[in-house]
C-alpha cells in the first residue's frame, strides 16, 4: 500500500496547560522549534471567556477551549531548517482560516516520529470588546445560569444562596472579547480539507514521487492502521488492531490479483466489517477484541472467495504496444507471486497444522515444538511475500494493488476494443470491397490507442480515481 499522511485533530479542555506542555524544553526531550501568532494574554482571555460561556450554557461535559492538530512529517523533513518548516505550516493555517495559532516541532523519544503540534483558536478577536451593562439588577444561580428574579436565588432564610451572584444596575454583567465559535472547525469536511492541504504541502518538498504521501481513502478496499503515540496506555491493543487490519489489506491485494472484482471486495468490506462492527457497537459498545474478531472473520470470508476462484489465465493479447506489454508483464509477475502464496496458504500451511493436530502423546513435545516453529515460519513467509507484491508495483509508480488493477483493466478494455475493430476491418477487407468501401473502413490507428493507454496510466498514477463516499464507521482519523 502507498504511504499515507497522518493528521489528527483533538479537543483541548485546558489550552494554557497544553501550550505550556508542547513548548517547554524542560518537558520535551526533542523540541526543535516553537512559534506563536498571538501572545499569552490572548490565550488566557480565550480560555476564560470559553469557560464563562460554557458555564452560562449549562451544557454537560467539559468545555472545549481550543483544538489541536498533530501533523506527522516524513523523516526527510529532518534535513530542513526546523523553524522555517514550523512557520511555513503554521502560517498556512493562519492564512487559510484566519485564526491564531501556537505550534511546536518535536521528535518522539526514540526519534521515529517527527511531527508538529498546531493549536488553534475556534474564535477571533472582536474589533472592539462587546460590553453589556445592566439596566436593572441581574441574577445568576450557583451554576452561573442567569435567572429572572432575586427570589429564584434566595434561600429559606431570605438570604442570597452561596455561589449565586447579583449584578446591580449600571454594573458590567457580561463582556465579550471574542466572536462565537466557528462551527466549521468541528465538522468532518474541515478535517478532510486540512488533510488534503497539509498532504499537498508536505509533498511540495519531496522530489521523489514514490516517497510522496496521499490521504487515505476510506472507500478503498483497504483498512487504515493507527499511529501509536508516546506512552500510549493502549499501545498493545492498537498494535494488535493494526495487525488484524494489515492481514485484511494483504488479503485484499491477493483477492484483486486473483481476479475478484474491486466492487466485490468493497461489498465484503461493507457487509462483513463495517455493518457488523456497527451492529456490535450499538449492542455492546466499542470492544477492540470484538472488532478484531470481525476483521478476522471477514478476512477468512475473502480468503474463501479466493480459494473458490481459479487464478485467471495470463493475458495473451497479441497487439504489440510497449506500454500495455510492460504492464501485462507486471501482471504476470504479480500473478506468479500470487500462485506461490496460494500454495503456501492452501497446501503447505494446512498440512503443517494437520500434522501438529495429529502429533499427540507425552513424548511428542519436541516434534510439536518443531512443527509450531515451521507454522510460524510459513505464516511469516506468507506475510512477507504479500508485502512484497505492492513493492513490485511501486517501482513503476503504482501506489497500491488496487490502483494497478484498476489501470490494467482499463487498458485491457482499450486494447480489446482495438482488437475487435481490427478484426472487423480485416473482415471487411477480406470481402474485396470497392476503393470507396476501403476508404470507409480504414484500419484503426494504433498510435491513437497508444496515446490513450498512456493517458490512462498517467491519470491513475497521479490522481487515483475516487469513489463516492459512503457513511463509514472507521474510527481512525487517517
Amino acid at each position: 500500500m502507498a504511504r499515507h499522511s497522518f493528521i489528527q485533530m483533538s479537543k483541548l479542555h485546558n489550552v494554557k496547560g497544553r501550550i505550556s506542555y508542547i513548548t517547554s524544553h524542560a518537558r520535551q526531550e526533542n523540541l526543535y522549534a516553537t512559534y506563536r501568532t498571538a501572545d499569552n494574554e490572548f490565550w488566557s482571555n480565550l480560555a476564560r471567556e470559553s469557560q464563562q460561556e460554557f458555564k452560562r450554557s449549562g451544557t454537560e461535559g467539559k468545555c472545549i477551549e481550543a483544538r489541536e492538530l498533530i501533523i506527522a512529517l516524513p523523516e526527510i523533513y529532518t534535513r530542513y531548517e526546523p523553524q522555517e518548516v514550523l512557520e511555513d505550516f503554521t502560517e498556512e493555517f493562519r492564512r487559510r482560516y484566519g485564526v491564531e495559532c501556537v505550534s511546536a516541532l518535536h521528535h518522539n523519544k526514540r526519534k521515529t516520529n517527527y511531527h508538529i503540534h498546531l493549536i488553534f483558536s475556534e474564535r477571533k478577536l472582536l474589533p472592539e470588546p462587546d460590553i453589556k451593562i445592566a439596566t436593572r439588577s441581574v441574577f445568576y444561580d450557583e451554576t452561573g445560569k442567569r435567572v429572572r428574579t432575586k427570589k429564584e436565588i434566595t434561600g429559606e432564610n431570605g438570604q442570597i444562596r452561596k455561589g449565586c451572584t447579583v449584578i446591580k444596575k449600571g454594573e458590567i454583567y457580561e463582556s465579550h472579547l471574542f466572536t462565537v465559535k466557528d462551527d466549521k472547525f468541528k465538522s468532518e469536511p474541515f478535517l478532510r480539507e486540512v488533510k488534503e492541504v497539509y498532504t499537498d504541502l508536505i509533498n511540495r518538498h519531496i522530489a521523489d514521487p514514490e516517497q510522496q504521501l496521499k490521504v487515505f481513502d476510506k472507500n478503498s478496499v483497504y483498512l487504515p492502521t493507527k499511529k501509536i503515540g508516546k506512552n500510549n496506555p493502549k499501545a498493545a491493543e492498537i498494535e494488535a488492531d493494526n495487525t488484524a487490519r494489515q492481514e485484511w489489506n494483504r488479503t485484499a491485494d491477493m483477492a484483486l490479483i486473483s481476479g475478484i472484482s474491486e466492487a466485490k471486495i468493497l461489498e465484503v468490506k461493507q457487509t462483513e466489517i463495517h455493518e457488523k462492527a456497527s451492529q456490535s457497537i450499538k449492542s455492546k459498545g466499542w470492544l477492540p477484541n470484538l472488532f478484531r474478531g470481525i476483521v478476522e472473520k471477514a478476512k477468512d470470508f475473502l480468503q474463501n472467495l479466493i480459494r473458490e476462484k481459479d487464478m485467471p489465465p495470463k493475458p495473451t493479447l497479441d497487439i504489440d504496444m510497449a506500454e500495455f506489454r510492460h504492464m501485462r508483464n507486471l501482471m504476470i509477475k504479480v500473478q506468479d507471486k500470487a500462485v506461490k502464496i496460494k500454495n503456501l496458504q492452501d497446501k503447505v500451511l494446512p498440512q503443517l497444522k494437520q500434522q501438529l493436530a495429529d502429533t499427540k502423546g507425552l513424548f511428542k513435545g519436541k516434534e510439536r515444538k518443531a512443527l509450531e516453529v515451521k507454522i510460524k515460519e510459513a505464516e511469516a513467509e506468507i506475510a512477507d511475500r504479500l508485502d512484497k507484491i505492492p513493492d513490485t508495483l511501486k517501482e513503476d509508480g503504482y501506489p497500491d494493488v488496487q490502483v494497478f488493477m484498476r489501470t490494467f483493466r482499463e487498458m485491457e478494455s482499450v486494447v480489446e476494443q482495438y482488437n475487435r475493430e481490427l478484426a472487423e476491418w480485416e473482415y471487411q477487407v477480406s470481402r474485396k470491397p470497392t476503393a470507396a468501401a476501403k476508404e470507409q473502413h480504414r484500419p484503426p490507428e494504433k498510435q491513437s490507442v497508444l496515446k490513450h493507454l498512456r493517458e490512462i496510466q498517467e491519470r491513475n498514477k497521479q490522481n487515483p480515481p475516487q469513489r463516492q463516499r459512503k457513511k463509514s464507521i472507521d474510527r481512525d482519523s487517517r
